[in-house]
């Protein structure tokens, strides 16, 4: 592969981007400074859109778009334009299916297209998050279908995307994770990423790159969920969980912050934990620890609605034909992505009790539930105007603007559930949530809805328990 290496070096190499979301797009961007890039996505919305000079992702600007659209940066819905690539990249969802096992159509459909053009001294990396062994095991058969050699006429390697949608990191500072099918390969990869990022960390192989990936995100999860779970605890103890992390968080050492909430959104934490025990089970082996941390964290969902159907009952009030304000449709703050978001499941619950709900999140316009569309109010005065109770899923910058006058003269009852310790100060209003030490004489007894908790993933082999 001496001629991609040469390609490398003197910045003639193609790059060539399966996938322009929220991953796909600002790697392109930062190709985009040193080559040239053909950006692919099968949405034509999408890439209209874009070539319109219009960014769809919140967090790659129009203006920065536009600097290199064009010129570096041509997107494209045509797979003949791929045939200029030297270097693939395939950034392409890996979700899950009904029965939470790993889909990987995504993954192949790219594999495949690359498949039918592929020629010797080209590249092909995965970036999608997956279970160890992917790589090897889904990407290469597909590949070798050209009737080429990975490893020896074409390279393959596995570097984990590690975007977090409306952080503040730029790609170019994160650190970089390489591995590849064999040494050969891992040194090109990281040649290549090394061209555009500061930091490379190379690793033995792809199945180690798949792993560290996994094992951030499903640290995570478990993390989050044991939190959940204490504050739980807390709760019934008539302790406010926010101050007991802030407190211990004081330790210098051994210690990590991690806060309760109403559930886990986006595209990585609530799926791919599944991924690992799915690929723990064809092995025999039991993962009790992250199915019990994914159990816990879809009850705190049931736990939001169980508190506000409680707290409602206080004052005399049923659920049912309630007006219930919803607060965040997003899966974190300040963002506009709903993938994976706990407000499906709640309002979803909320709308199957009986209750009038009505939405707002100043980032996002409409939010689709089995009800229909739902479409967010235009502020926060309207949607809060003669509610009976009103949720907060997520805790916008903008929510922490809402004063206590305001709550109480616009809501019929103004009661609060808080699931992200916004309103840690407004003593004067009935305000409930998540680790706030406020449940204790409110929770007679769990109530639990009546949806039983996603069963372990099926797996029809012989499992040993650790």
């Amino acid at each position: 592969m001496d001629k991609l290496i040469s390609k490398i070096n003197d910045n003639s190499a193609v790059v060539g981007i399966m996938g322009l979301g929220y991953v796909g797009l600002p790697l392109a961007m930062v190709f985009a400074k040193k080559f040239n890039v053909i950006g692919y996505d099968v949405s034509e919305n999408t890439v209209t859109t874009l070539k319109s000079g219009k960014s769809h992702i919140k967090d790659i600007s129009s203006d920065v778009l536009n600097t290199y659209l064009g010129s570096s940066f041509h997107p494209t819905s045509n797979v003949n334009d791929l045939n200029k690539c030297d270097f693939f990249i395939i950034c392409v969802p890996t979700p899950l299916n009904g029965n939470h096992e790993p889909d990987l159509r995504y993954v192949e459909s790219a594999t495949i297209t690359i498949s039918k053009i592929l020629r010797k001294d080209q590249f092909v990396v995965l970036e999608s998050t997956t279970y160890p062994g992917t790589t090897e095991e889904v990407l290469v058969p597909i590949l070798e279908e050209s009737g080429l050699k990975a490893g020896v006429h074409f390279g393959v390697a596995h570097s984990p995307e590690r975007i977090d949608p409306g952080n503040t990191y730029n790609v170019e500072d994160i650190p970089k994770v390489v591995g590849g099918i064999n040494q050969e390969c891992t040194e090109i990869a990281t040649m290549m990423y090394g061209a555009v990022l500061k930091h490379i960390v190379p690793v033995t192989n792809a199945r180690t790159a798949e792993a560290a990936k996994i094992l951030e995100n499903t640290f995570r999860c478990v993390n989050i969920a044991l939190i959940n779970e204490m504050s739980l605890i807390f709760d019934m103890m008539d302790i406010n969980t926010w101050e007991v992390v802030q407190t211990a968080a004081t330790k210098p050492y051994g210690f990590m912050s991690f806060y309760p909430g109403p559930g886990i959104g986006g595209h990585c934490i609530p799926l791919d934990p599944y991924y690992l025990s799915y690929q723990a089970k064809k092995l025999g082996f039991m993962p009790r620890f992250i199915e019990i941390a994914a159990e816990i964290n879809h009850y705190m969902k049931i736990y939001t609605v169980n508190v506000a159907r409680e707290a409602l009952h206080n004052v005399g009030k049923q659920l049912r034909s309630s007006n219930i304000a919803v607060f965040g449709l997003a899966y974190k703050k300040n963002i506009d992505d709903a993938r994976e978001s706990p407000a499906l499941y709640v309002i979803e619950s909320l709308k199957n009790l009986g209750s009038n709900v009505t939405v707002y999140d100043p980032h996002i316009s409409a939010f689709k539930t089995p009800f229909g569309t739902l479409f967010s109010q235009n502020s926060i005065e309207e949607t809060l105007k003669d509610a009976d109770c009103a949720i907060f899923l997520v805790d916008h910058d903008e929510y922490r603007n809402i004063d206590q006058e305001t709550i109480t003269a616009l809501m019929r009852h103004p009661i609060i559930i808080d699931c992200k310790n916004i309103f840690d100060k407004h003593h004067d209003i009935p305000c409930y949530g998540i680790g706030k030490g406020s449940v204790q004489s409110l929770m007679k007894s769990p109530i639990i809805i009546d949806e039983p908790i996603p069963k372990p993933i099926p797996i029809h082999t012989s499992i040993r328990l650790p």
